[in-house]
């Protein structure tokens, strides 16, 4: 069965432990810049949210890196970034919708969420389980719900605009 990270922004308490487990299981390091998943603050609402590949079906990142670098791998359900022949021109990382490819300075390559090869550990790690590894169905289901209550409460609004005319 396919799994997908699902997270969900509101239970994070931007501790970042996230970003460090990662950089160590991947670089051996505590180095958030390592990280393949960022968690980025929006200072204004008082929310951190964190930022990871969604492994897109049709990559953007796939479909425009120059060299060929990334391609999705079916067995594991992932879209990877073959170092050998990444050039590190950033192309990816400009037309990534998610802000999921991450430039490291050191090594001047591409990195980005690998899924730990089917044991995340920023999911092992996340006490509050902001961010959870489940069937890619079950993420679908949560997006398909959110989409609809967020469509409800525009609907409230707009009613209540119009008695209000």
């Amino acid at each position: 069965m396919d799994k997908a990270l699902m997270i969900n922004h509101e239970k994070c308490t931007g501790c970042r432990l996230c970003e460090l487990v990662c950089a160590v299981k991947h670089d051996g390091i505590s180095n958030p810049t390592r990280s393949r998943i960022k968690v980025m603050k929006w200072e204004m609402e008082g929310l951190y949210i964190p930022m990871s590949c969604q492994q897109c079906q049709d990559a953007p990142c796939e479909n425009g890196c120059p060299v060929g670098a990334i391609s999705r791998n079916e067995t594991l359900n992932r879209v990877e970034v073959d170092q050998e022949i990444c050039i590190g021109c950033r192309t990816c990382v400009s037309v990534c919708p998610f802000g999921a490819m991450t430039f490291n300075a050191i090594d001047r390559k591409v990195i980005k969420c690998d899924l730990c090869d089917g044991d995340p550990q920023c999911v092992r790690f996340c006490d509050v389980k902001a961010v959870e590894y489940v069937p890619a169905t079950d993420v679908s289901i949560v997006k398909k719900r959110d989409a609809a209550l967020r469509l409800k409460e525009a609907s409230k609004k707009a009613d209540s605009l119009q008695a209000n005319s």
